[in-house]
Order: C-alpha cells, then structure tokens, then sequence
C-alpha cells in the first residue's frame, strides 16, 4: 500500500510525539510513585499483579516485556518487603503462581488514587472527543502491531 504523499510526513512526527508522551507519562509516575518507596519496575509488577493475581511468574515476564531473570529479582525484593507470595499453581506444579499479600493491598489503593489524579492532571485540557479519536487511532496500531508481530519471537 502506498503512502499519501499528503500524510507521510505525519508518520514520523507522530511516533516521535508517540513515543515521548509515553515516556514523559512514565517519568511523571515515576516520580509520584517515588515518594511511595516504589521503583517504575516494581510500581509495574505490583498494578500487574492486582489486574491479574494468580499469574505465573512466565505469564508476568510475557506481559511487562522483560526477562524471567530480571523479574525473579524484582519478586524476591517484593516478597522479602511483604507485599507478594509466591504460592504452587495447582494447574502446574511446576509453576508458582503469585499472589498480593494483605499489606499490598492499601499501597495498590494508594497507586490507583495516585494514578487517577496523574491522568486527571495529564490529561486535564484534552476535549473527550479527542480522547476517544486517540484511543481509537491507539487501538488500531496496537492491533496492527499485533498482527505484524504475529509469529515474532520477543
């Protein structure tokens, strides 16, 4: 498919803007999540795990994109600080399956809070309807990254 001559000098400049909103986004929760003792890396793995407790230490590495290595160490630390257990998946004994513990719970409360007040404040001057046009424009891409990446190993 050929590009519009009127639209390909749009492609760049929107990943580019893509691409820095979503790290200034991440810094900006970076540093509110600080004052909780919470690194990016473990403020990811606790809001995964409280979208999805009961997942594998395989299934969570597959969904925050980084090696099972790397992951291992990041729930040694939230285990030994209380907030993660691992327990034996019944499904695969093999596996361990991890679950948030009772004092994870008021922190995630206070991640969410933190959260909603972060995309209020980022997003504070965005018409709705704007937002509902990037969202669908943002669906789209994430299906046709989907689909190019289909088969990719990564």
């Amino acid at each position: 498919m050929q590009d519009d001559p009127n639209t390909i000098d749009l492609k760049e400049p929107f990943a580019r803007s893509l691409a820095a909103a979503w790290r200034s986004w991440r810094r900006y929760l970076d540093l509110k999540f600080r004052d909780l003792g919470l690194s990016q890396a473990r403020w990811s793995v606790l809001f995964e795990l409280s979208r999805n407790e009961e997942a594998t230490q395989i299934e969570l590495a597959r969904v925050l994109e980084i090696e099972a290595a790397s992951l291992v160490r990041l729930l040694d630390g939230l285990e030994n600080a209380g907030l993660i257990e691992r327990r034996p998946s019944v499904e695969d004994r093999r596996a361990k399956t991890l679950h948030l513990t009772d004092a994870a719970w008021p922190l995630i409360d206070r991640m969410k809070e933190i959260s909603a007040a972060s995309r209020m404040a980022i997003l504070e001057d965005v018409p709705p309807q704007d937002l509902r046009i990037a969202t669908e424009v943002l669906i789209r891409i994430a299906a046709r990254l989907e689909l190019l990446n289909n088969g990719q190993n990564g």
